[in-house]
């Protein structure tokens, strides 16, 4: 059985680390959950530094459709090639691009296939891929053959949850929602980025970003990677921990707030409760 844990640069709950373990032993897709920002596209790539393996990503679109992932065939090169009078023409296979999934089948080495926010397709795109997951083949109708997984890939799927996923989708994957760090967690996750951080700004960031998150109303909240993209700010402009708790006592936006705050309602909300809690202040 795969044994996926935390590494020096990568820090996992042990319920996603028994998820990733139990998807690769069940041979099923992976299927995460979570808030964008909780590290689901780079848990694929630690897992296959991990199993020194190929990383193949397929990056999903709303104009994403998944005969792509399969293959696609090249008509307009054809006919220009027939223009020309070239004999590449005679071997349709010339034309055929493989996708995504065929060159995970087809693999030397067992890969790692990241399928990144499915839920950005067309509904009817995860019911397009339930024969190709679950049997790991599919036929190539322009030449005829069949394209069968030599060994399983390992399949992970994101999805941000902007839309439901189909229910016989979901009975071929195994599922896992990220639940968002809690403080000890994220002090660990900062600890591998910062390591040299001082306590007392990380406890004071710290405070105000889980303040931030509780904030009723809130369009977005912060995630674990935009706290990263703080912290790195603040470091990077020597703002220290009494700097930080000046400002919330003075009830100010945080310093370099448009790492955390990433619409105009937002930061009008934040103002709006800064000022309420000034005046109570007083």
């Amino acid at each position: 059985m795969t044994s996926f844990s935390s590494t020096d640069n990568y820090i996992v709950s042990d319920e996603l680390a028994l998820a990733v373990n139990a998807a690769v032993t069940l041979e099923k897709p992976l299927l995460l959950k979570g808030e964008p920002g909780t590290g689901k596209t780079r848990l694929a790539e630690e897992l296959a530094a991990a199993l020194d393996t190929p990383l193949l990503q397929w990056q999903i679109k709303s104009t994403t459709k998944a005969q792509q992932g399969l293959y696609e065939y090249d008509a307009v090169s054809r006919l220009r090639d027939s223009q020309l009078g070239s004999d590449k023409v005679h071997d349709i296979a010339n034309y055929i691009r493989p996708g995504k999934l065929w060159q995970a089948f087809t693999a030397a080495q067992r890969p790692v296939l990241l399928i990144d926010e499915i839920d950005k397709a067309d509904i009817e795109f995860p019911n397009d891929l339930l024969h190709e997951l679950d049997q790991m083949s599919f036929h190539v109708y322009e030449t005829g053959e069949q394209v069968s997984a030599e060994q399983r890939p390992i399949v992970i799927i994101t999805s941000n949850n902007e839309k439901e996923l189909p229910d016989a989708f979901l009975r071929r994957c195994f599922f896992h929602y990220i639940r968002f760090p809690d403080e000890a967690t994220l002090r660990s996750i900062v600890g591998v980025h910062f390591p040299d951080i001082q306590k007392n700004l990380l406890s004071t960031a710290l405070d105000i970003f889980f303040d931030v998150r509780q904030m009723p109303n809130l369009k977005k909240k912060p995630s674990t990677s935009e706290l990263l993209d703080w912290l790195k700010l603040l470091l990077a402009e020597q703002i220290d921990a009494p700097a930080l708790q000046a400002e919330q006592k003075q009830g100010g936006l945080m310093p370099m707030f448009g790492a955390l705050l990433k619409n105009e309602q937002d930061i009008e909300l934040v103002e709006k409760l800064a000022f309420m809690s000034r005046r109570q202040g007083r």
